[in-house]
C-alpha cells in the first residue's frame, strides 16, 4: 500500500476515534461527578488518555510517513515504533493514576453509592468502545501498523474499563458500595497489563528483531525466482517501523560478466520488492559460485570472492 493511501486511511481512523473519545469523556466525567461514581470517573481519564494517545498517534504516523531525506535516508518508518512506545506509556501513566485515585476512596470512611445513570452511561460507552477497537484492530492489520493496533487496545482497554465500572457501579446499587473503588482498581491492573504488553512489543521491533522463519523462506524462495541465481547464501531481515529491510548474499556463475550478476541481483530486488510483504529496501552481495554448473550451488570459493 503506498504511503499517502496508508495514511489517508490513519487519518480516517484516528478522526472517528476523536470524535468518539471527546463525547464520551465529557458525558462519563458529568454523570460521574453527579452520580458519584468513581469507577465512572476513573473511566472517564481512561477516555481521556485515549483521546490525547489518538492525537499522539496521528502526529507520529504523520512524521513515519514523511520521504527519505538527506538526515533519515532510510525514511521515517521507525517513528512509528516510537508511537507505539508512546502510547504505551501513557497507557501505563493512566492505570497508575486511576488505581491511586481509586485506593485513595476505598479508605475513605464512607463510600457513596452512585446513581443508576452511571450504569447506563458505562453501557453506552462498553458499546462504543468496543465498536471502535474493531473497527481500529481492522485497519491497523490491514496496514501492518504497530502505532494503530496500539491504539486499538487502548480502545479495548477502555472498554473492559467500562465492564468492570458497570460492575462496580451495580454492585454498589444492591448494597456493596465498595465494590466501585474495587474496580477501579482492577480497571488500573487491566490498563497497566495493556501498556506493558505494548511496550515490550515496541522494544522488540526497536531491537530489530528478525521476523518469523515462514516469512525469510518465502523471500528466499522469491529471490531464487530470479534469472541467474543460483543460491541465496545467507538472508537477514529486520523490522523498520511498519516495513522490513532485507540483507541477503547470492550465488550467481562467476564465468558471467559483472553486468550480468547486477542484472540478477536486480532481478532477485525487484521481485523482493514486488512481494507484498512491505519491503523498504533490499540490500544484495553478488558472490560467485563454486560450481557453478550445479543445481545445488553450496558454496562459494573464497578465491572469487573480493
Amino acid at each position: 500500500m503506498k504511503d499517502q493511501l496508508r495514511y489517508d486511511e490513519v487519518k480516517k481512523t484516528s478522526t472517528i476515534s476523536i470524535i468518539i473519545n471527546v463525547s464520551l469523556t465529557i458525558v462519563k466525567a458529568i454523570v460521574g461527578v453527579l452520580s458519584g461514581s468513581t469507577a465512572l470517573i476513573a473511566d472517564a481519564f481512561h477516555s481521556a488518555s485515549d483521546l490525547f494517545a489518538t492525537i499522539v498517534l496521528l502526529q507520529g504516523l504523520k512524521i513515519a510517513h514523511k520521504p527519505a531525506d538527506e538526515d533519515h535516508p532510510y525514511g521515517h518508518h521507525r517513528a512509528e515504533t516510537i508511537t507505539a512506545k508512546f502510547l504505551a506509556i501513557i497507557l501505563i501513566v493512566t492505570g497508575l493514576g486511576i488505581g491511586l485515585a481509586s485506593y485513595k476512596i476505598l479508605r475513605q470512611p464512607v463510600v457513596r453509592v452512585p446513581e443508576i445513570m452511571a450504569a447506563y452511561i458505562a453501557i453506552l460507552s462498553i458499546v462504543s468502545k468496543e465498536w471502535l477497537y474493531r473497527y481500529t484492530i481492522k485497519i491497523g492489520n490491514k496496514i501492518n501498523s504497530s502505532a494503530v493496533i496500539a491504539d486499538a487496545w487502548h480502545h479495548r482497554s477502555d472498554a473492559f474499563s467500562s465492564i468492570a465500572a458497570l460492575i462496580g457501579i451495580v454492585g454498589a446499587r444492591f448494597g456493596y458500595p465498595i465494590m466501585d473503588p474495587l474496580v477501579g482498581i482492577l480497571v488500573a491492573i487491566l490498563i497497566l497489563k495493556t501498556g506493558i504488553s505494548i511496550y515490550k512489543q515496541a522494544i522488540i521491533d526497536l531491537m530489530d528483531t528478525a521476523p518469523p522463519k515462514q516469512i525469510l523462506n518465502k523471500i528466499r524462495k522469491i529471490a531464487l525466482q530470479a534469472q541467474g541465481i543460483k543460491e541465496v547464501q545467507d538472508i537477514k531481515m529486520r523490522q523498520y517501523g511498519s516495513k522490513f529491510m532485507v540483507d541477503m548474499k547470492v550465488c550467481v556463475d562467476p564465468s558471467i560478466t559483472v553486468k550480468e550478476g547486477h542484472d540478477a541481483a536486480a532481478g532477485a530486488k525487484k521481485n523482493i520488492m514486488e512481494s507484498g510483504h512491505d519491503i523498504q529496501d533490499v540490500l544484495i552481495h553478488v558472490n560467485p559460485c563454486k560450481q557453478p554448473n550445479s543445481e545445488n550451488c553450496q558454496k562459494c570459493d573464497s578465491q572469487y570472492k573480493p
